[in-house]
């Protein structure tokens, strides 16, 4: 299967970023639509503009942050981002059950804003169902650190499954 995964700068974000540019949510969700599976990062304040793009059977799941920037004068704290999916790959009941959410810490990688730890794209292989054979596309590469995880994560299961 074909898989795509999209970080993009948060709707009113750009600036953060060297592009300085919007992303169109509406042309990027047309996008993933042509994808087996698809996953999509999102900040909370965005949800009410993105959600109804969405095609019909998306799910919002969560990533929660234990550790997380706390800034002056926003409170309560954003310690949760929304993580918004389609298509994942249907799991039989002899297979673990995958909670819609995952508690990670942010990362304290520099260089990126909003760069996502290990453990939220082992947490994200498992919730789209993915498999060591499937296609994983990272529409927003950033850091490469979701490519690094899947290559490693690939292996991974390769070798349990020959061991």
């Amino acid at each position: 299967m074909r898989f795509a995964y999209a970080d993009p700068p948060y709707i009113g974000c750009a600036k953060y970023y060297p592009e300085k540019q919007e992303v169109d949510h509406r042309e990027l969700i047309a996008q993933l639509e042509g994808y087996d599976g698809w996953a999509l990062s999102a900040s909370s304040p965005s949800l009410f503009q993105i959600v109804p793009m969405c095609p019909e059977g998306t799910r919002v799941a969560a990533w929660v942050k234990p550790f997380c920037a706390f800034k002056p004068n926003v409170n309560p704290a954003y310690a949760w981002e929304p993580v918004l999916f389609h298509g994942a790959r249907k799991r039989s009941r002899a297979e673990n059950t995958i909670r819609d959410w995952v508690s990670a810490s942010i990362t304290m990688q520099k260089g990126l804003v909003g760069a996502k730890p290990p453990e939220f794209c082992f947490w994200l292989f498992d919730l789209m169902g993915m498999s060591e054979s499937d296609e994983l596309h990272d529409l927003f590469p950033g850091t490469g650190i979701v490519g690094d995880c899947w290559e490693f994560w690939k292996k991974q299961r390769t070798w349990m499954e020959g061991a």
